[in-house]
């Protein structure tokens, strides 16, 4: 037994150790699952490292790991277009700075709660770190929906939410992003206010619009990202996305230019979804039909089912929950874009894939496979990409917006194209050579979980006990 083991009392072994960093995860954070879930998952691939630095134990480095820097959460009063006082609850998790300053999105969704919040930081922090870009991890947002809402009380409530969150962010402190319920437009409010209330133009939030210090393809650049993963994944079996039939869920930002880039690679995908149902469409969805979906979703605010009153081939099926497996997932393709929110697919739903011949499973949106899920796609030797390997290429070009930002400079759609393609091709050879060196060969949620441990983790010791 290693010296460095011993100075730790009681624990014996990596598996004791990380069993005692699992239990006091979850007493520390009770009612949180999906932060367990998301700690759980990294902690099964760290068992291959601790055998070999057994420092990362004797220094706490999981502890640490899993305890948030900051977390911030606060009051949100705003008034509704009737006059009346709402109240909403706003949170920023800061939860790791050993690489750089924190980054990752703002969440306006019902569910969004501190639990949510936590495991979609603590993912960041080694998303961040794969994209080869100097970011730490955070997270934020709030319960308000902004479905529905006037964009007066989209805007009255966003400057309601910076007026506090302006004190703990800044471009080399904490820079947040969109996500889910968090577009252009949200960006823009917060923006300025941020501005109005600092007193300067600063790249403090990414996904800014274009005249003001946004970035080109950041939009487009988790779908277009995910699909160039998924083709880095194809080529190690010697096969491309070309004529492959693909399913994707969601229809928002990621599902929107993961379908665009797929059509680029000559594939066919045939399904787009939101929270009422799935459209299935068997003749394939064409850049006509996308841009029918992009003025739907992002104009019109729509549903997804009037896709079938334009296009008449179309088949809608409703969400039903007694089903207990979602539709989209049942349909006979070679891959899967799960575009939508976590735990999207169980059990059942990775098994009807298997069966159904899928070859390949690209992560688009955080966390969308049950840990059951996950370790189906692994035992039946598909081409997985975890989220926080295949979906990096939002955060990435994020990590372009601030370095334009902070050069005072507007690179050109192909320049940022291009950097993302290589960022995404490096984070797939990173998976990859760190699943081999690991002694899991093609197991890339070993490779993304190791590869973005490692670099935060030896920074954490090279800072000393902060």
């Amino acid at each position: 037994m290693t010296v460095g083991i011993m100075t730790s009392p009681g624990i014996k072994t990596p598996g004791d150790y990380i069993n005692d960093v699992m239990a006091l995860v979850k007493a520390k954070n009770p009612a949180e699952p999906e932060f367990h879930q998301a700690v759980q998952e990294v902690m099964e691939s760290l068992r291959l490292v601790l055998e070999r630095h057994p420092e990362y134990i004797s220094e706490r480095i999981l502890e640490r790991i899993t305890e948030p820097e900051r977390v911030l959460m606060f009051r949100v009063p705003w008034f509704d277009d009737h006059g009346n006082i709402q109240v909403n609850r706003g949170f920023r998790i800061e939860m790791n700075s050993a690489i750089g300053p924190y980054k990752g999105g703002l969440r306006f969704h019902p569910s969004v709660n501190l639990g949510i919040l936590k495991f979609l930081a603590f993912e960041q922090v080694f998303k961040n770190s794969l994209t080869t870009l100097p970011m730490g991890g955070g997270k934020g947002g709030s319960d308000f929906d902004p479905k529905g809402k006037s964009d007066n009380e989209v805007m009255r409530f966003c400057q309601s939410f910076m007026t506090e969150l302006s004190r703990h962010i800044g471009p080399d402190t904490d820079v947040p992003a969109g996500d889910i319920g968090v577009g252009g437009r949200e960006i823009g409010y917060l923006f300025g206010q941020y501005k109005r209330l600092r007193n300067e133009f600063a790249g403090v939030l990414t996904g800014k619009g274009l005249g003001w210090g946004g970035s080109l393809i950041r939009p487009e650049a988790t779908g277009y990202g995910c699909v160039y993963f998924a083709n880095e994944m194809l080529k190690t079996r010697k096969e491309t996305l070309e004529g492959k039939t693909c399913l994707v869920s969601g229809s928002g930002n990621v599902s929107q230019y993961t379908v665009e880039k797929l059509l680029d690679f000559g594939a066919k995908p045939v399904t787009v979804s939101d929270s009422d149902g799935v459209v299935y469409d068997p003749d394939g969805i064409d850049r006509e039909k996308l841009a029918f979906v992009m003025d739907l979703k992002n104009v019109r605010r729509g549903r997804i089912r009037d896709y079938t009153d334009q296009y008449k081939k179309a088949i809608f099926m409703p969400s039903d929950v007694k089903l207990g497996y979602n539709p989209l997932w049942n349909i006979k393709a070679d891959c899967a874009f799960p575009s939508a929110t976590q735990n999207e697919i169980n059990t059942k739903d990775a098994a009807n894939l298997i069966n159904n011949g899928c070859k390949l499973v690209a992560e688009g949106a955080n966390m969308p496979s049950t840990l059951e899920a996950t370790k189906l796609f692994l035992e039946a030797g598909l081409l997985y990409g975890p989220a926080k390997a295949a979906n990096a290429g939002g955060v990435a070009t994020s990590g372009l917006e601030m370095t334009q930002n902070s050069m005072r400079l507007s690179w050109t759609r192909e320049e940022v194209d291009d950097r993302l393609h290589k960022i995404m091709i490096a984070i797939h050879k990173t998976c990859y050579e760190t699943a081999e060196m690991y002694g899991t060969p093609g197991n890339l949620v070993n490779g993304a979980n190791i590869g973005g441990f490692l670099k935060v983790a030896n920074a954490m010791l090279d800072q000393g006990l902060v």
